[in-house]
């Protein structure tokens, strides 16, 4: 069964409609024509130039001249003549067979859209990894280059509830996994590619592996000539509202992404029924250096913003951070927290605001109390900038309540202006300015000579309906004030007769409404006798809710008719009226744009700050090493509602690659995420849990924990494992964080520790933090021949129990220096099931028997410990160099530690050293 995607504005177009001529849609058929070949290495035969089109040819319908709101947008005919001219066919991993639009034909007369079943809505968030609880509503134009440019990726995405064009194009490796990654956050709803990519089942490298990645959302195959970079170009300059056109110097290079924008915006008009107003969008182009990436998997396995066992739960990071007031806070959030900051500049701005805002109280609940009021202002900017082709009643009730939102927004701009009126930060102090603007109290005088002054958005459904029937002010249209008197008799001539049955059936009965039924009857049966235990016969349409009845009867379903009737007039004249206010405040209203990202950001750090009024949060500091003092897991921490055991973490250049060894349930995985989580919070500007952290940005941030088998790819454990651990050795840099756990699982004990051992080596000859936990003991080895490796280890205590001196183990579930010393902890844990205690024994003798033979004890070389302890002191020394703000006094103090330090790790090597140094 076909899924039609929730969009608002969405119409299906009758057989009636205008048709194509039979010349004009074959046209559409015809490739686009050649261009230079100097565009980043285009091929000239198969390159995105300006094509050499004739205007019938860019017109699907003839119609060439160009729309007063906007680009030359054609007018759509039928949806079965525009899916032979635009529309190729939509499928998860091939164009889709035509019996796929049988439903469609049945319903509407044309082969209309197609889709796969299960391909759009709430499925299409649930395979993704970044899916969020809001319904998806984004839509996502890929394209890749051809020839020499193969790897060059352009992209454009616009979220419908919000008038964002968001263009990126940049270069990927074979793997694609900045496409993948980014396409992962944005959880679209559909994506749309060039039918080239996917011609004849024979889909490229990019288009199968987005298809294999996201199989549950709807994928559109569009002729190539629409991705025309000219015209997306157009698109941009004749779109993108004036306060954002500094993009067109940041994208007039940008090919890809402008050919992307071009596919994306003609299909856009086709599915909402309606064009984007002239001067209306924000358009942004977002480069893949801007923020670190963290790639789908590490999302999962960290849960940044789903959690792994139940999807409904907020036990996961954006959870614990989590207090919005708005739509667009929220979503800001989410965004940060799967791809942070990487600009310490930035972050710093950040944490100074949350710090002012800890400070002083004042300020903090000022603008709780003003954020809690806004409503989604990205979806109602997103409904006022479109201008919609046809006007229906729904239509005209629509903008009605639209400009009674954007009044109720405007009324709060002053109550924010002052909660932000004393701030000191650089960043709160920039928000105060943009609320400044003039133009928003220009759009609210502007309302107010049309609208009410006491019409606000008010929820509930009568309410709502009362607000927009009564909106336009009195003596501004004589026929609307008439209908309004009609409409009040009408609800006053309802209300009469409800009381009337009331006196009537001696009945406590009471006038109810809902957009369902419109006026009804409620009744609830508390203390009632009904005689002979009925309702009145003259009472139909009779629903039991709890103790409550509702019904309603002929004449009351009469007057509805004519209530339904009076409104409709009332919303048409009212709409009338509204259409000219629009037209008069449209040049003004992408102020707004500044009142959303204000809005959005301001809510973000109220929420952060929150998180830190709850939890003992402590504000990083950015150097060149990892070290959190007393750090603690955040979701944890939220789970428990107590303080998890904390520990502490160091990694530096002269110690960047950190193997922890310990049993089974000793805290190593949550170790290991606890890290990675306060890198994430810091770059997204929170404070952590922590007594203290200093922080090395990283670009990107990589995670291999334990899997399962996945029988979707026919992939098993070890097969996984291989996958995930080739995907960070292509793609990890110097400055990355790399958290491997239990790399080798899947395989033989000697396969295991032979892959484990060449994986570690590799990342050795990188700078990247690296945290490798492992069961494998002879991995510690590695300490003994690179002096940048540190053993670590999760330590146990062993205690007896009763007089039979049973032994029981006690996880401390704290991180200590050196290599585990326990052996056979598997054997322990064993112990907790029913397995018979003779099969253990005999395990036990077995294991024993091995450890003598694969762990011979390893004597370190003086030698290599000497050269270890001048390389650590000499990485200590450019540490302190870089990072210190320590005064003179303490600076002394921390040398001369560092010089008895030495000596000591001298002295264990072999006969003492001395070293003679100038102590300053």
């Amino acid at each position: 069964m076909p899924i039609i995607l929730p969009l608002r504005g969405f119409k299906m177009f009758s057989s009636s409609t205008e048709e194509v001529s039979g010349g004009e849609a074959s046209e559409c058929g015809q490739t686009w024509g050649l261009t230079s070949a100097d565009r980043n290495g285009l091929n000239e035969t198969t390159s995105y130039g300006p094509a050499s089109v004739s205007s019938s040819q860019q017109s699907l319908n003839g119609d060439s001249s160009r729309s007063s709101h906007g680009p030359s947008l054609p007018r759509i005919a039928s949806v079965g003549q525009f899916h032979n001219s635009f529309w190729i066919g939509r499928t998860t991993s091939s164009l889709v067979s035509t019996s796929d639009s049988s439903s469609f034909r049945n319903r509407g007369g044309t082969p209309g859209l197609r889709r796969t079943p299960g391909s759009a809505g709430a499925t299409g968030t649930s395979c993704s990894s970044g899916s969020t609880t809001t319904s998806a509503s984004v839509i996502v134009a890929v394209v890749e280059g051809r020839g020499l440019a193969r790897g060059e990726i352009g992209m454009a995405s616009v979220n419908l509830k919000c008038p964002e064009l968001v263009l990126s194009q940049f270069a990927d490796t074979g793997t694609y996994a900045k496409v993948i990654t980014k396409i992962h956050i944005l959880v679209p709803v559909e994506i749309l590619m060039p039918d080239t990519a996917s011609e004849k089942g024979k889909g490229t490298k990019l288009f199968k592996l987005i298809s294999e990645n996201f199989p549950c959302v709807a994928f559109t195959a569009i002729q190539r000539k629409y991705f025309n970079e000219r015209k997306g170009l157009e698109y941009i300059q004749q779109l993108c509202a004036p306060e954002f056109g500094t993009v067109l110097m940041e994208v007039q290079a940008k090919y890809y992404c402008l050919a992307a924008a071009a596919a994306l915006l003609k299909y856009l008009e086709f599915l909402q029924n309606s064009v984007y107003a002239a001067k209306s969008l924000k358009v942004s182009f977002k480069g893949s250096e801007q923020t670190a990436m963290i790639d789908s998997t590490s999302a999962t396995n960290l849960e940044l913003v789903v959690n792994n066992r139940d999807h409904r739960s907020e036990h996961t990071l954006l959870g614990v951070l989590n207090h919005t007031k708005t739509p667009g806070g929220a979503r800001r959030l989410r965004s940060n927290i799967l791809e942070p900051l990487v600009d310490v500049d930035t972050i710093n701005i950040r944490l100074d605001s949350i710090q002012e805002l800890l400070q002083d109280e004042e300020l903090f609940y000022g603008l709780k109390n003003a954020i809690g009021h806004f409503l989604d202002i990205d979806q109602l900017l997103s409904v006022l900038v479109q201008i919609p082709k046809q006007e229906t009643i729904q239509v005209a009730e629509a903008k009605i309540t639209h400009v009674i939102q954007l009044k109720h927004t405007l009324d709060l701009v002053p109550r924010l202006r002052m909660a932000l009126k004393n701030c000191n930060t650089a960043l709160l102090k920039a928000y105060s300015t943009a609320l400044e603007d003039n133009r928003f109290d220009m759009i609210l005088e502007q309302i107010k000579t049309v609208i009410n002054y006491d019409t606000t958005y008010l929820k509930g459904s009568l309410n709502m309906r009362t607000q927009k029937c009564y909106a336009v002010r009195p003596n501004i249209n004589e026929f609307l004030d008439i209908a309004r008197r009609a409409y009040t008799e009408i609800v006053d001539d309802i209300a009469g007769l409800v009381n009337q049955l009331g006196e009537k059936y001696v009945l406590p009965l009471r006038t109810s409404f809902s957009t369902t039924r419109g006026f009804f009857i409620q009744m609830k049966l508390e203390g009632i006798v009904l005689p002979e235990g009925k309702l009145p016969p003259e009472f139909i349409k009779v629903t039991k809710q709890k103790n409550n009845y509702g019904f309603t009867t002929a004449d009351l379903m009469k007057m509805n008719g004519r209530c339904d009737e009076a409104l409709r007039e009332i919303f048409h004249m009212s709409y009338v009226v509204i259409c000219q206010l629009l037209s008069t405040i449209h040049e003004h209203i992408h102020c707004l744009y500044k009142l959303s990202d204000a809005v959005s950001m301001l809510d973000m750090l109220l929420s952060l700050a929150n998180a830190c009024t709850i939890s003992d949060y402590v504000r990083p500091e950015f150097t060149d090493t990892l070290a959190i003092k007393q750090g603690r897991h955040p979701i944890l921490e939220r789970i428990a509602g107590q303080q998890p055991v904390s520990n502490n973490s160091y990694i530096s250049e002269g110690s960047n690659f950190v193997i922890i060894t310990g049993p089974n349930m000793s805290g190593k995985s949550t170790y290991l995420k606890q890290v990675a989580l306060c890198q994430i919070m810091a770059q997204i500007g929170s404070f952590v849990p922590a007594e203290y952290a200093s922080i090395r940005v990283a670009d990107q941030i990589f995670t291999r924990i334990g899997v399962d088998d996945d029988f979707e790819t026919n992939s098993s454990t070890y097969m996984l494992e291989m996958k995930e651990i080739s995907y960070i050795i292509h793609n990890a840099s110097d400055r990355s964080l790399i958290i491997i756990d239990e790399l080798g699982r899947g395989t033989s004990a000697e396969e295991g520790i032979g892959i484990c051992h060449s994986v570690s080596e590799f990342l050795l000859s990188r700078k990247a933090f690296t945290l490798f936990a492992t069961h494998y003991l002879e991995l510690c080895q590695l300490e003994s021949l690179y002096p940048n490796v540190e053993n670590q280890h999760m330590e146990v205590q062993h205690t007896r129990i009763g007089d039979a001196g049973a032994e029981r183990v006690v996880y401390t579930y704290l991180l200590n220096r050196g290599c585990s010393e326990e052996r056979h902890y598997g054997l322990r844990a064993a112990e907790l099931t029913t397995l018979p205690s003779s099969l253990i024994q005999e395990a036990k003798t077995l294991a024993c028997k091995v450890s003598q033979q694969l762990l011979a004890k390893h004597h370190r070389d003086p030698e290599t410990q000497r050269q270890r302890a001048v390389y650590h002191l000499a990485t200590r020394l450019l540490q302190t160099t870089r990072n210190s703000r320590l005064d003179p006094d303490s600076l002394r103090m921390y040398l001369k530690g560092l010089k008895k330090q030495y000596e000591a790790e001298l002295q264990a090597a072999g006969p003492s050293v001395s070293i003679d140094a100038e102590e300053e």
